[in-house]
């Protein structure tokens, strides 16, 4: 039964509650409000401590922050990003509304002779300065005291003052927050350390993936323990899941058959057309005008073989390309050094399968229709298999050698890779590069697609509001999917993507609420909260397999931490005589490595870094514990320390930790300030599109 029929049917429902509602109104006294019976939504998508946020307020600051955007970076948001900056708008708001009562708090303000002399005196704002500079780095401190003079940049003078008392307000109040912060010496010494004393050292690893699950026993008894010993490791904070369909917003056919019609167009009046063609390509084209020499890889699929007969100056087109179609206006073509292939493949993961279907297309001739049918690569079955033109060092060794090797239009025998067996059929080599100009069009859903998707989704909301959200989605054809838990300040949706919108509306709602539909980068989403988690710890019943699985961890860390021990008293100080000892043992060196980043060989394993900066030379310590494994490591390599060296970064390294102190305890500040302040966000009712 079509959406819109079964939305008929519900019309008798509406005729008799706008009847109702009628009634109501008629016996309302003259001085009520309908949103105040009704309790409607009011025109703030949220507050802070109180402090309303309008609808207006918060759009105008939306424009205002992409109009700083689109002059800062020459772009506008993209469509697609659009939700994830209104995030960004919304934090930036609320953290300006925090601040400006802790500044009026603490009463700190800043004085207009303040603002005169950071912009006036010897050292003016970087912004301003960077205006001014030219190429050698010179600033030009005439014109720029002429600039500010100048009677017709008045008006920016005032937005330069306006954002200079901000910066201003927001510097006092960061000294007002870290007054006090300080770096002791030993905290210097340590970061000196830590970036300039390099160790070499020799180790042996015992991983615990050595030792198998299988041998690895537990009981219920022990896992109990484990469970009752460490109820932080199953503590969880309030979460939600959603069951959701996904409408995705994609190009249609009529989308495509426009792009092609609007090429073909373009190309009629090209032809015979005595302005020249980059007068097209600035009109019409997605992409810059260029004449450029391209390999086949950076082309239309089938361009090579179109060229073939062209003539220079011929229109060649509308060809499909990976984003769209284009039209090229050819000049030649000349041998390059790359050779490039063009192939066509069918992914199975099983070789019996391989074989069948090899066997058929022998038969049938139908290599596309197999393709499609068959292959697990569903980014080329689509398209019959074709994976467009590549050279070499695209792909797996073993499908790479199939093809430069094989011959065009051939169908090869199953070829096995890391990935399965493939079945592979090369349909074009060339290692010609050709000058061309050329009009790209992408092919885009339009706004007519666009809107055809969202009033979809809208319907699908509304059906699955009033009747069983499984049924409606099957009624459709629409997939339900159910996401993992995820909580409050998550700003994905597993299964979903970016999306504080719907998270938002999972933790405002109850379960089995239906949303309206809500756009993402994906497609239009339509969920129903489908579980509420309440925080605490989790039931042992619910956490078994993970308890199980951290139990046995512990269990082989200490059967490695015992093999070390064992290789420890046998091997003396020759590390490298270990695997005779014990055959899975890792042996290997690290060179150069700090107490601060990754080692060689090991990875981030910083109780290994912390234990070889104590340790003496060839002294072999350890067992050392890791993530995975335990080490015994022998150091027989360290820079010494230099006096001289220390105390030239002394003072470099202190102003550095300092502001970094500075920054972390106005973070975490602001974070707590946020923690314990009432915010309400209510923008997913608001938008939508």
């Amino acid at each position: 039964m079509p959406m819109m029929a079964r939305m008929r049917g519900l019309a008798p429902w509406f005729i008799t509650t706008v009847g109702v509602l009628f009634v109501i109104l008629m016996a309302m006294p003259s001085n009520s409000s309908i949103a105040e019976l009704f309790g409607a939504r009011s025109n703030n998508v949220g507050s802070v401590d109180g402090k309303d946020i309008s609808y207006q307020e918060f759009s105008s600051d939306v424009e205002k922050y992409k109009e700083r955007q689109k002059q800062q970076s020459g772009q506008d948001i993209d469509e697609d990003n659009l939700e994830q900056f209104r995030d960004q708008v919304w934090d930036a708001i609320v953290t300006q509304n925090l601040t400006e009562q802790q500044i009026k708090k603490y009463g700190i303000d800043v004085l207009d002779k303040e603002i005169y002399e950071s912009i006036m005196g010897p050292n003016p704002p970087e912004m301003l300065k960077s205006q001014f500079t030219d190429s050698l780095g010179h600033f030009n401190r005439d014109l720029y005291d002429k600039a500010l003079h100048d009677k017709k940049n008045a008006k920016v003078v005032k937005q330069v003052e306006d954002a200079m008392r901000q910066q201003l307000l927001s510097e006092k109040l960061q000294s007002y927050v870290s007054a006090g912060l300080m770096v002791s010496e030993g905290e210097i010494h340590r970061r000196y350390i830590d970036q300039n004393i390099k160790m070499n050292a020799e180790f042996v690893a015992v991983d615990i993936s050595n030792f198998s699950d299988a041998n690895t026993p537990v009981s219920n008894d022990e896992m109990k323990k484990y469970y009752d010993e460490h109820p932080d490791k199953f503590t969880v904070q309030a979460q939600r899941k959603i069951k959701f369909v996904l409408l995705p917003i994609q190009a249609t056919a009529a989308d495509t058959a426009q792009v092609l019609a609007n090429l073909q167009d373009i190309a009629t009046r090209a032809k015979d057309d005595t302005a020249s063609f980059k007068s097209y390509v600035d009109i019409y084209s997605d992409t810059p005008y260029g004449k450029d020499t391209l390999d086949v890889s950076a082309l239309g699929g089938d361009f090579p073989s179109a060229a073939a007969g062209a003539s220079v100056g011929a229109l060649i087109g509308p060809m499909r390309t990976q984003t769209g179609y284009a039209l090229y206006k050819y000049y030649g073509s000349a041998e390059g050094k790359e050779t490039y292939v063009r192939a066509s493949h069918i992914l199975v993961p099983d070789e019996a399968e391989a074989n069948r279907i090899y066997e058929e297309i022998k038969q049938s001739g139908n290599f596309a229709a197999a393709a499609a049918k068959y292959s697990k690569d569903p980014g080329s079955a689509v398209n019959g298999g074709d994976l467009g033109w590549f050279a070499k060092g695209r792909m797996v060794k073993e499908f790479e050698d199939a093809c430069f090797g094989g011959a065009v239009n051939v169908v090869q025998k199953p070829v096995k890779s890391s990935f399965g067996y493939h079945i592979i059929k090369v349909t074009g080599k060339s290692s010609q590069r050709f000058v061309v100009e050329k009009i790209t069009n992408a092919l885009k859903p339009s706004a007519t697609t666009k809107d055809i998707i969202y009033h979809q989704a809208s319907d699908f909301a509304y059906l699955a509001d009033k009747n069983d959200f499984d049924k409606e989605a099957e009624l459709e054809k629409l997939a339900v999917r159910e996401s993992s838990a995820f909580t409050e300040d998550a700003y994905t949706v597993p299964g979903v993507g970016y999306s504080r919108i719907v998270v938002k509306f999972a933790f405002d709602n109850s379960i089995n609420t239906v949303s309206k539909a809500f756009k993402t980068a994906n497609g239009y989403v339509v969920a129903k909260v489908s579980e509420i988690i309440k925080p605490g710890v989790r039931k042992f019943d619910d956490v078994q397999k993970e308890v199980k699985a951290l139990v046995i961890k512990d269990k082989k860390l200490e059967k490695a931490m015992n093999m070390a021990e064992m290789i420890k008293k046998n091997v003396g100080s020759d590390l490298a005589k270990a695997q005779q000892l014990y055959s899975q043992a890792k042996y290997g060196t690290a060179a150069d490595f700090t107490t601060s980043g990754s080692i060689p060989s090991v990875g981030l394993e910083y109780n290994f870094a912390a234990a070889a900066s104590k340790a003496s030379y060839n002294q072999v310590i350890g067992p050392v514990k890791g993530s995975h494994a335990y080490y015994l490591i022998k150091v027989t390599g360290k820079t010494q320390f230099d006096q001289s060296a220390y105390a030239v970064q002394h003072d470099g390294l202190r102003d550095n930790m300092l502001n970094e102190k500075r920054q972390m305890l106005f973070s975490q500040w602001l974070s707590n300030l946020r923690e314990h302040a009432k915010i309400v966000d209510r923008r997913y009712q608001f938008y939508e599109r």
